[in-house]
């Protein structure tokens, strides 16, 4: 019986090119691409993380007009505290980021409160405050800065853009007291002439007293 137990030419052919899988190496193929599938989850679930803890500090929350968090340097820092000296009374930072500013003015006396719209940047805030031993004289809100009213603070500090200062101009134009003294870094006020200056480039900060602002109008 001739050809009775042999194997069909088209699976013997089929064998002989290589194009069937053997099962060993399938099976080695399933589990490798279990490890990657695995793998990959474990990459992204940790970008996922890394972005939502790190976008907060990189980029700006939502806002009427984009403030974005740039920490301020330690010479900055140290033209502020320069503003500031023989003042006293409370102090409030508009946007006040990482909370660098409000930090460095309780340490030098003040009751000192931060208004940010970012809740990352408030509770990092609140952690440093506690960190540098100043959180019962250092605050830090969650608010934005439209919907606050400065009436109550006599030291102002704002690290603004350009496109910010005119209309926070006004704002605290009617807001504040004759006592006050607003101090703006980075960018000066547009139509405000200032009482002193002090610090160079990025580094310069320029200081406002409302009495005098006002007694130069008609």
């Amino acid at each position: 019986m001739e050809g009775g137990g042999g194997t069909p030419p088209e699976i013997l052919e089929e064998s002989q090119s290589g194009c069937s899988l053997p099962t060993g190496l399938g099976a080695n193929g399933l589990k490798k691409s279990s490890w990657g599938f695995f793998l990959t989850g474990i990459v992204g679930g940790a970008l996922v993380a890394v972005y939502a803890v790190a976008t907060p500090f990189l980029t700006p929350a939502l806002r009427k007009i984009c403030l974005p968090f740039v920490p301020a340097t330690t010479k900055q820092i140290a033209n502020v505290v320069k503003m500031l000296h023989c003042r006293r009374g409370s102090l409030v930072d508009i946007g006040s980021g990482d909370g660098r500013v409000v930090i460095a003015a309780a340490k030098e006396g003040f009751t000192a409160v931060g208004y940010e719209l970012n809740p990352w940047l408030v509770w990092y805030s609140r952690y440093r405050a506690w960190r540098e031993g100043v959180q019962d004289s250092a605050k830090f809100y969650i608010s934005d800065l439209w919907k606050v009213t400065f009436s109550q603070y006599t030291n102002v500090v704002v690290f603004g853009v350009p496109q910010m200062m005119p209309q926070l101009e006004e704002k605290l134009e009617l807001e504040l007291k004759d006592d006050a003294r607003v101090i703006a870094c980075r960018f000066p006020f547009p139509r405000w002439t200032p009482d002193h200056v002090t610090g160079e480039g990025v580094d310069t900060v320029w200081a406002y007293d409302l009495s005098t602002l006002r007694g130069r109008r008609p």
